[in-house]
Order: structure tokens, then C-alpha cells, then sequence
């Protein structure tokens, strides 16, 4: 396999129609497909550090696929071309890889954000609040030093939302300032629960989600999934902090906040084990999606970085998540 080098690579987002591509990416979704002639085929994403592109293979031997990875890494050799306005790989030679270090920082995308600052105002945040109980038990989970350093680290998923590093940080902050401008409308709610919700719901993907490498799942992730380890490690935290801090939380406010994890996928077909019964398990779910949904619709169609060629495509290639495909153009842009 040729030697790749930093200095020669081309990133995704640079890739124009027609160019030949060399070298080694991130392999996500890999499935065998059929032709029409019943001929296996090879469709997967492509991606590095600065987009993602569909991937196809037209001939490939069945004996090849099984030794590539559905998600990890790959060297490969092909072509660009456009396809309905995007554009996508035709590979020509690929092979299972493992890249070096070096390589790897330009595989895994990160946050643009200012960690540390996103991690700072979190705190603050969970330092606002009022009562004293679930202020001490944010304080439990912050001073968890091996924990709260995988919390800025890790992606928000795999590949849907915020799926890079610090993506889990970012988008937890950008609930937690969501809610912060939403329940002074409905004064009735309780704002604590809703803030520290929000500050719990995905901290189970620091064990769901293995992110040292390619993105992908762990095996205690496999098994027990980041909803049902939020709510698992919530209980833990307020033994800890009965025995560390001599405090406990009011009666039902475990069970409550237990709740709002168990239930911010909303619906068990997302993979909710209870739907929210709450007010504030209600508003949680939905601040969620929007954050969720938003970040994915918004890199879709108006990514931070535009393309290298326009292609002439108003629209984007369906995204199953939104079961749509999507309009790029603002017609007020200046």
C-alpha cells in the first residue's frame, strides 16, 4: 500500500468531479448490494475529517467485503463523479487499514468551538442552580475528573448529530442556554430539573460510544445503550454524593430525574423506554430534537465550509434521520 502523506493529501471537501482520489478514509455503513444484473456491489459512506461522500464500488467479490469494516478504516483508490448534483466515489481498489497517529488527525472531525470555554460555562450553569440538592449532585458528577474528561471529549453520536469530538459538550451546552431562554415562558415548570436533565440525558454516551478510533459502539454500549447507563450512573452519583456530601435529593426528584432520562428519545420506536410523563421530561425531548435535528439539517444544507465546486444541486441526498431530502439555498442571502 503507497505511503500517504499529509502534505499531499486531498480532503473531501476540496474533491472535485472527475479527480482521482488515493489514500486512506473513514468507512461508515458498508453494505453489499445488488445490481440489476444480481451482481454484488459495494455502497458506503466515504468520509475524513472535512465531509463525507457516498461511496460505490460496482465489482467487488463478496470474499472482499467480509474482510472490510462496516465502520473503521480503509486505504482506497477510485474516481469523482457527479451524480444528481452531488457528488460521489467510485472506488476502484480498497483494503482494511489501520492508520498511524499522525493520520488519524486528519480522519476524525472536532469541534470548531473553544472547548474549555463550553466546558466552563457548563458549570456555571449547573452552579446556578437553585436548589441545593441537585446543585451538589452537578458538583458530584463535575468533580468525576475521569468522566468529565470523556464528557468533552466525546462525539454526540456516531454519525446522526454533532457526531465529531466535543460534539457531546456542544450540543449539551446548547440545550442547556435552549432552555435557559424557553422556561421563563412557562414559569411553571421547574427550570433545576429541566437543566439538570438536560445536563444528564446523553452522559451515558461517554460509555456507549467508542471515539479513540473510527466512531463507533462499545460493547457495553451494544448492551446497555446510553439511556438506560444515564440512568444507571445517575443513581450511583446520588449515593455518591449522600456519601460524600451528607445531602439527598427530595423524595421523587430521583425518580424524576430518572425519568427524563428514560424518556428524551420520546417515543420507544427512537429507542425510549418511557415516553416523558412530565412537564420537564416533556420539554427536555423536544429541546432535544430540535438541537439534534437542526445541527444535522444545518450541515446538510449549509455546512460551515462550502464545497470546493458547485455542482448546481438545490437539494441534498435524502437524509433518512429527517426522512427528507433538503433545500440548500436561503433566499435572503446575501
Amino acid at each position: 500500500m503507497p505511503t500517504i502523506f499529509d502534505t499531499s493529501r486531498r480532503y473531501i471537501k476540496d474533491l472535485g468531479p472527475n479527480e482521482r482520489v488515493e489514500g486512506i478514509f473513514t468507512i461508515n455503513n458498508a453494505q453489499l448490494g445488488k445490481t440489476r444484473q444480481d451482481k454484488p456491489y459495494l455502497r458506503c459512506l466515504i468520509s475524513d475529517k472535512t465531509g463525507e461522500v457516498s461511496g460505490r464500488m460496482w465489482s467487488i467479490e463478496e470474499a472482499l467485503f467480509r474482510k472490510l469494516p462496516t465502520e473503521g478504516f480503509v486505504w482506497l483508490e477510485g474516481e469523482t463523479q457527479p451524480y444528481q448534483g452531488e457528488l460521489q466515489l467510485i472506488i476502484h481498489s480498497i483494503e482494511r487499514t489501520e492508520p498511524s497517529a499522525e493520520q488519524m488527525r486528519d480522519l476524525l472531525p472536532t469541534t470548531t468551538g473553544d472547548i474549555e470555554a463550553m466546558f466552563a460555562e457548563v458549570a456555571t450553569i449547573l452552579g446556578s442552580l437553585r436548589h441545593p440538592g441537585v446543585r451538589a449532585l452537578g458538583e458530584t458528577y463535575l468533580e468525576d475528573e475521569a468522566l468529565m474528561t470523556a464528557f468533552r471529549a466525546a462525539p454526540a453520536a456516531k454519525s446522526m448529530h454533532h457526531a465529531y469530538l466535543g460534539g457531546l459538550l456542544e450540543h449539551t451546552l446548547n440545550l442547556l442556554r435552549l432552555a435557559r431562554a424557553v422556561c421563563p415562558l412557562y414559569p411553571k415548570l421547574n427550570q433545576d430539573l429541566v437543566l439538570m436533565g438536560l445536563f444528564l440525558h446523553d452522559l451515558g454516551k461517554t460509555r456507549e460510544l467508542a471515539y479513540d478510533r473510527a466512531f463507533g459502539y462499545t460493547e457495553r454500549g451494544e448492551l446497555i445503550g446510553h439511556i438506560v447507563e444515564g440512568a444507571i450512573m445517575l443513581h450511583d452519583k446520588s449515593q455518591q454524593m449522600m456519601a460524600t456530601k451528607g445531602l439527598r435529593l427530595p423524595p421523587g426528584a430521583l425518580t424524576v430525574l430518572q425519568h427524563i432520562v428514560l424518556s428524551h428519545h420520546g417515543v420507544p420506536e427512537y429507542g425510549a423506554p418511557k415516553v416523558p410523563m412530565t412537564p420537564e421530561a416533556l420539554l427536555v425531548s423536544m429541546l432535544d430534537n430540535i438541537d439534534a435535528k437542526m445541527a444535522m439539517a444545518i450541515t446538510a444544507a449549509r455546512p460551515d465550509e462550502a464545497k470546493a465546486y458547485d455542482l448546481g444541486g438545490n437539494f441534498t441526498e435524502r437524509l433518512w434521520a429527517l426522512d427528507t431530502k433538503l433545500y440548500r439555498p436561503d433566499p435572503l442571502g446575501q
